[in-house]
């Protein structure tokens, strides 16, 4: 008995768009542009002597970062309790670059005082 040849769709096919753009179509939002520093880069912008976080924009970089379990489920409480008492829907990426911001925003305005040095002097 010889196997039969399934013929699946093309990429194209799958790909294609469904319908026309119209009025009624919503318009994507648009993403907003990257926070310029004064050098003209988006990393950290500094605004009003304070360090902001990228937010939503695309990240090109990636840094890996590893965590105890027990760091990602305090990660996970403090998003669901964004959430929920905040109405902050974050992922973990975002939450992780705010709070690196703020800690690196005390660390530039306290320096040795900072937080940072003194856990890390700890």
């Amino acid at each position: 008995m010889a196997a039969r040849r399934v013929s699946l769709p093309t990429a194209d096919d799958l790909f294609r768009p469904t319908s026309e753009e119209s009025e009624e179509t919503p318009a994507v939002a648009a993403v907003p542009e990257p926070k310029k520093t004064a050098q003209g880069s988006s990393r950290g912008a500094v605004k009003n002597g304070s360090r902001q976080s990228s937010g939503r924009v695309r990240h090109d970089e990636k840094m890996t970062v590893y965590v105890t379990a027990d760091e990602l489920v305090d990660i996970e409480h403090a998003r669901l309790n964004l959430r929920r008492h905040h109405g902050l829907a974050v992922d973990r990426g975002r939450l992780v670059r705010e709070a690196l911001a703020i800690v690196l925003a005390d660390l530039e305005q306290h320096g040795d005082d900072s937080e940072l040095v003194r856990r890390l002097l700890g």
